[in-house]
């Protein structure tokens, strides 16, 4: 029985046990600034007679009465108190009936991201609070049965001071009397406890209404209502309140208002719709019904790159989405956590590409997501899509890119596989099936082939069952300018079991014309063996290159052949269409993660070709991967000198010359790299003309590390800018200034584990800024000491973003690898053990790159 680590058999013992009817919860914020009080009154019927217990992390807990009786006293097994934490609150012998459980306890504010959050603001020391309960924090603030399939209603009662505002799921009744505000509230619909949400202090609001129509289809369920109204909200810190640009926001929101009502088949069920922008927040948002929570950094105080506009944008829609996928039908436990998350990515790239200004959405995808995927998938720590989540911790670790990204290339792989419409069509059905309750994948798998009349089974086994990505290749034979034989061959999926699967592909052949590349012919066609033939393509002229998964419609590791990867060297600038262009660049970029292109070749072909890139978020990548071909996979003999001056170089000429956007985009990658006099020079004029405080603190911080600003410097700035982003940003900076003493203070500042999230992120930034190596190496041996201790931060979240932080990743050396190696020996808890193996993989792929790259 483990309330901190709860198992899927647990919790489906419990949801056998026993079914929630409501919470009614009360909870004092007027106390003290470290702890709040916590009073939960749960109503369950229990259908069997049994035991099981309750999840509680609490400080202390004042009163446990079952049905009127007080049962701490009764409970032998319990300390004193009637309540230990890891095993939460014992309930022997429930007899079948009605019961009623009041639990009075006293719990703790957090720091870390997780359960209720409490944050006070530098720029004008106003306090505000948020709850984040994803996977299973709702028990840090109430005593609950906290897992996905035991849904209920809830009465939540908030006390708080006078000018204090509640946002929660449901709208507020408040009272006030000497000083003191009592918010009330009702959520009158069935909800899991990780969606309920809490959001208190002085927040700035803005509102608005969404009005419109439900598109009707056949799987529509009776009664469903025609015209729709929604009162909106959206809400920041007061300091932030400038910044908020609300009717940009409203506008995206609105648009997935529009393209979910008409393509859903499902009236928005939650009454309203509130975003509340929360400091310090771990994620990117929460998809809390009614009441959706999003990191404040997205409220942009300075310049934002389109990029950074479209990342937003596709957060709002992905929460928008999990409205009806993940809160109006839940899945029964975190087995699929990757349907949730996935299908609300493939939503919101959809509702992007066809419902906003965003329309190359897919393109994006196909260069963000996917390279997050395959990079993932890679790993020794992959795992099926569908994982086997055999507890919370084991569930906390595949918040990842397999859950998220390969999940949802896969759901835009059936998507073509049974075609757009059925596909659709399965998705309503599965929302009128489920409605309120809760469902599986083979519950929405069921659907989908109601709809398209195909057996999917196979295709499940195939993609959801194994590991790896195969790579897809072109085959041919050429006689006088012409295929005389065309294929596509497939490999086994690596890593894994070998695995052939189906895929649904196009392949494209493009060629020079007119001094532009276009496409001359296009294939659609089903590839399941070692190699398919396409006979299409017989007679066809020769193409200058061939792509092979045209239009991203499969997941695959998409290889060029030696004349087409020869051709994108020299060409990618003239590739008209955004897709087939990006399809170009994370060809080569996968190449230079296996070793096949050098890391000089791809900063050479980014240098080249980076400043004709019209797509944003493509260009914002593509610095990124060759700064880290730079930093990470080229030779250092080139990278310290000739490579360094050639990105240098070129991010400044694109600075120079391109428009203000992707000016703004070059100018903030220059601050990533590893400097030369000219890009120091540069900076330190951007220091003393610019306005706009992200690029200023940027430019700070690579200066510290370069050795031309130190303390005087980062302190001016910190006058000048004293909101919360830049509190962060002077932290950061000061991590950032190489000097051996520095370095050795804030690592043992963050192993001390008592920083608050965002703190410890923005020094672990810092900590490892360019030219830090010679002043980290003698950290490198001691992190193997000091990683068990971390792991055993009370905070899982925080111990993995400190272990995965402070990882040795400077030390590219094979008694670097050989210290992880006999660190790995060990017996150590899974956890631990797959973050020292994944990171151990990353830096021998960077030792074998170097290599490749010094040939």
């Amino acid at each position: 029985m483990t309330s901190t680590n709860l198992t899927r058999d647990e919790a489906a013992h419990r949801a056998r046990l026993l079914e929630v009817d409501n919470y009614d919860i009360a909870l004092d914020l007027t106390g003290s600034d470290t702890e709040f009080s916590s009073v939960t009154t749960v109503s369950f019927t229990v259908r069997e007679a049994g035991s099981t217990f309750l999840d509680l992390r609490a400080t202390s807990v004042e009163g446990v009465h079952l049905d009127g009786r007080d049962i701490r006293r009764e409970a032998l097994t319990l300390d004193e108190q009637g309540y230990d934490a890891t095993h939460g609150i014992a309930l022997e012998d429930l007899a079948p009936g009605r019961h009623t459980l009041r639990v009075t306890a006293t719990c703790l504010y957090s720091r870390t991201g997780e359960g209720l959050h409490r944050f006070v603001d530098p720029a004008d020391n106003l306090t505000y609070f948020y709850t984040q309960f994803e996977t299973a924090d709702a028990k840090r603030v109430f005593a609950c049965f906290d897992q996905p399939d035991l849904k209920a209603t809830y009465d939540i009662a908030v006390t708080t001071p006078d000018d204090w505002r509640v946002i929660s799921n449901a709208p507020q009744q408040t009272s006030s009397s000497g000083g003191r505000t009592l918010h009330r509230s009702r959520i009158d619909y069935p909800l899991s406890t990780y969606l309920i949400a809490l959001c208190v202090g002085p927040y700035h609001e803005v509102r608005s209404t969404w009005r419109g129509t439900l598109t009707h289809h056949p799987e529509t369920p009776a009664g469903q209502p025609t015209d729709v109204t929604v009162p909106m909200a959206i809400y920041c810190r007061r300091s932030l309140a400038e910044h908020l640009d609300a009717d940009r926001l409203f506008t995206e929101t609105k648009q997935g208002f529009d393209f979910f009502h008409a393509h859903f088949g499902m009236a928005y069920p939650f009454g309203k719709y509130d975003q509340v922008f929360c400091p310090e927040y771990n994620m990117g948002a929460m998809e809390n019904a009614a009441c959706v929570t999003i990191r404040d950094e997205y409220v942009f105080t300075s310049k934002a790159t389109h990029y950074k506009y479209e990342r937003r944008a596709e957060t709002i829609l992905h929460e928008l989405a999990h409205m009806w996928f993940g809160d109006l039908v839940t899945m029964e436990w975190w087995d699929d956590l990757w349907l949730n998350e996935s299908f609300a990515t493939w939503s919101a790239a959809l509702s992007q590409a066809e419902a906003t200004e965003y329309d190359t959405a897919w393109v994006t995808f196909a260069n963000v997501e996917k390279s997050w995927a395959y990079s993932q998938d890679q790993l020794p720590s992959t795992h099926p899509i569908l994982a086997d989540a055999t507890d919370i911790e084991t569930v906390e670790q595949n918040f990842d890119g397999i859950t998220y990204a390969k999940g949802a290339s896969v759901l835009k792989q059936l998507q073509a596989y049974v075609g757009r419409d059925a596909f659709l069509s399965g998705v309503r059905r599965h929302f009128a099936d489920h409605a309120w309750g809760n469902a599986t994948f083979d519950d929405l798998l069921g659907a989908l082939q109601t709809a398209s009349g195909r057996d999917l089974s196979g295709w499940a086994d195939q993609w959801l069952k194994t590991t790896g990505v195969n790579r897809l290749s072109p085959a041919f034979e050429v006689a006088d300018g012409r295929y005389t034989s065309f294929a596509v061959e497939q490999a086994g999926a690596e890593p894994g079991a070998d695995e052939l699967r189906t895929h649904r592909i196009a392949v494209g052949l493009y060629s020079l014309v007119d001094d532009r590349v276009t496409r001359t012919h296009r294939v659609e066609l089903d590839v399941s063996a070692a190699a398919t033939q396409v006979p299409e393509l017989v007679g066809a002229a020769k193409a200058d290159l061939v792509l092979v998964n045209d239009d991203d419609l499969t997941y695959c590791l998409m290889q060029l052949d030696e004349e087409s990867l020869s051709f994108v060297v020299d060409n990618i600038d003239r590739i008209d269409d955004p897709m087939a262009r990006t399809l170009c660049w994370s060809a080569a970029w996968e190449a230079t993660r296996d070793g096949a292109m050098k890391a000089r070749d791809f900063a050479r072909l980014v240098a080249r070709g980076a400043r004709a890139e019209t797509e944003l978020a493509v260009l914002e990548r593509i610095l990124g991967q060759a700064t880290t071909a730079l930093r990470t996979y080229a030779d250092p003999a080139w990278a310290h000198t000739e490579g360094r001056d050639l990105l240098v170089d070129a991010f400044l000429a694109g600075e120079r010359e391109g428009t203000e956007e992707t000016s703004l985009v070059f100018a903030q990658a220059v601050t990533r790299l590893p400097l030369n006099d000219a890009a120091a020079d540069h900076l330190e004029q951007v220091l003393a003309e610019s306005d706009d405080a992200e690029l200023r603190w940027l430019a700070l911080a690579a200066l510290a590390a370069y050795g031309r600003a130190g303390t005087a410097e980062i302190q001016a700035e910190r006058s000048r800018d004293r909101s919360a982003t830049g509190t962060q940003a002077a932290l950061r900076a000061e991590a950032a200034v190489n000097d051996p003493a520095v370095k050795k203070r804030v690592w043992e500042e963050v192993v001390a584990g008592d920083l608050a999230n965002l703190d410890a992120r923005h020094k672990m930034a810092g900590l490892v800024y360019p030219g830090s190596t010679e002043h980290l190496m003698p950290l490198a041996e001691a992190y193997f000491d000091v990683a068990p201790k971390v792991w055993e931060h009370p905070s899982h979240e925080m111990a993995l973003s400190t272990l995965n932080g402070l990882y040795p990743v400077w030390d590219i050396s094979t008694e670097g690898l050989a210290r992880a190696d006999a660190f790995l020996y060990h017996d150590l808890p899974a956890g631990l053990r797959r973050v020292i193996a994944e990171q151990h993989d990353r830096v021998a792929r960077a030792l074998r790159n170097r290599a490749v790259d010094a040939e």
